[in-house]
């Protein structure tokens, strides 16, 4: 026999993983139009989540430099010092060098960046709230949720 009789089946399996891939797609790319819009986390100001999120890191690890940031979040160093500048821009950070190491650059919150990321933390705890409750009144069970950030902890240990 020819493995043209098998092309139904291999057709099939493909189709049903292919089926599930692309919720993961969907659900991937929807995310991450949301992580790229710009929102106000309380402040008036408009920034969107990559950098706020790099904001809260700085604001929580005073003195924190490139390299360790592009490791907590698998950037390059590249794109996070690109964040940075954006940050010092708008006037959320400031750079200070390394006493006695001109190389090294720590990152300070400024009173500026410290406000937001404060109203950063308390904006997510309430979607954060927010979502779970959507979730739950949509038909999830809390062991569902519970398993699917079990999942996505994996997944994230599989991709690094």
């Amino acid at each position: 026999m020819s493995n043209y009789t098998e092309q139904p089946s291999v057709d099939l399996i493909f189709k049903q993983l292919n089926d599930k891939a692309n919720l993961l797609y969907k659900f991937v790319m929807l995310y991450g139009d949301y992580v790229a819009e710009n929102q106000d986390y309380g402040t008036g100001e408009l920034i969107n989540m990559v950098e706020v999120h790099t904001l809260t890191a700085i604001e929580e690890n005073p003195g924190i430099n490139i390299s360790e940031l592009a490791n907590m979040w698998n950037r390059t160093k590249g794109a996070i010092s690109q964040t940075a500048t954006k940050l010092e821009k708008k006037g959320y950070i400031q750079r200070r060098k390394q006493d006695g190491n001109a190389k090294t650059v720590m990152l300070f919150p400024t009173e500026k960046g410290i406000r937001l990321s404060q109203a950063h933390k308390r904006y997510d705890a309430i979607e954060v709230s927010k979502t779970v409750d959507e979730l739950l009144r949509a038909g999830c069970t809390p062991e569902e949720l519970d398993t699917f950030f079990k999942v996505v902890t994996k997944y994230i240990e599989i991709l690094l």
